[in-house]
């Protein structure tokens, strides 16, 4: 059974995974006409690219543990 330490990073996971696949999907092109609005989309692309891999580390780092 998992932790709910581990259940939560992993639903976190998720949120954010979701979440930047609809920003590289559907956000960015329906912003295409204006630049401000694709250049914030992009930002936030790449947080959540970093989010998902930090996140992805930690599920890794507490699955080996378990």
């Amino acid at each position: 059974m998992l932790s709910n330490h581990l259940y939560n990073l992993m639903l976190q996971l998720t949120e954010e995974s979701k979440s930047l696949h609809r920003i590289k999907k559907e956000y960015l092109s329906d912003s295409s006409e204006c630049g401000d609005c694709q250049m914030f989309w992009e930002k936030l692309a790449k947080d959540k690219e970093a989010h998902v891999a930090e996140l992805t580390d930690l599920v890794k780092t507490h699955m080996d543990q378990g």
